[in-house]
């Protein structure tokens, strides 16, 4: 015999939402209720193990708890787990809904995370959950185009045209960027990535420091391309996931930055988001 809650179930003409308390409660509810195709909204944290135990109903999207993200990610990890699946997910801001509380993170959480099943979708951070979960399940916001390895932060005023521009790596860049755009980036500031920034040439750019590493490699380029007139700066990699731009430009603090970026203002402990309004100025 179960002592677990059921679900509350949301009909919609799409579909399903199925909310429930905990992600442990999937399976039992599953013993007498088989499903398919759901969303579920669990109030549990959105790691690897709770996303095993709510894939085993076969879900169409899932939404979690971010639980501060914690130790090594783990509180979101399972956002990729998803991922790999080609399943949508999302994660909700601890602080805007209580743990072990499905009814109150559907009517009051805000979405803190995404995989970019989800953003293909077209939620985005600081939505509703109630909305997200809804969006996830008819796919009503779904844009017309989608690249995630490339977002559009900020869009600069029209006299100058320049934008703020996430990329998971400084090779997702475009000639568009020539001159142009600021590059939040989420690859390391190495030797590798010299030619790169010579050849796209952005307005100026932010990458990770990738953890500094031996002599000081996590941060060679900064210097040298600073003698092409490129201003840049690296975010701590502690801070700031690497391989996700966006990581880049909301989570990151700078760590370290050429003499072109901290003419601009640019400064060490500064967060990747003010260094990056600087940098566009």
């Amino acid at each position: 015999m179960s002592n677990s809650t059921p679900p509350d179930v949301k009909n919609f003409d799409a579909g399903r939402v199925l909310v429930f308390d905990s992600a442990t409660y999937v399976g039992d509810y599953l013993k007498d209720s088989p499903t398919e195709g759901d969303v579920i909204v669990a109030a549990s944290y959105a790691g690897v193990l709770c996303a095993k135990m709510i894939m085993k109903a076969k879900p169409r999207a899932a939404i979690g708890l971010d639980c501060a993200i914690g130790k090594d990610g783990a509180g979101i990890n399972g956002l990729w787990f998803y991922e790999a699946l080609n399943v949508a997910a999302a994660a909700t801001d601890v602080m805007t809904a209580e743990m072990g509380n499905g009814a109150d993170m559907y009517e009051w959480g805000v979405v803190s995370r995404l995989n970019d099943a989800a953003q293909k979708l077209g939620l985005e951070v600081g939505m509703s959950v109630k909305d997200a979960a809804q969006a996830l399940l008819t796919g009503s916001r779904k844009p017309e185009s989608f690249d995630p390895a490339r977002r559009l932060v900020i869009e600069k005023d029209e006299i100058t045209g320049r934008s703020i521009v996430c990329t998971d790596s400084i090779a997702f860049a475009l000639p568009e960027d020539y001159e142009r755009n600021v590059l939040c980036t989420a690859g390391h500031t190495g030797r590798s990535v010299i030619e790169y920034f010579r050849s796209f040439r952005p307005w100026a750019f932010i990458c990770s420091d990738g953890g500094i590493g031996k002599n000081q490699s996590g941060i060679s380029a900064l210097e040298i391309v600073d003698a092409d007139g490129i201003p840049g700066a690296s975010v701590d990699a502690n801070t700031a996931r690497m391989g996700d731009g966006q990581s880049t430009y909301f989570d990151g603090v700078i760590s370290r930055m050429n003499k072109l970026a901290e003419a601009r203002g640019v400064r060490v402990g500064q967060s990747a988001r003010e260094a990056a309004r600087l940098l566009l100025s």
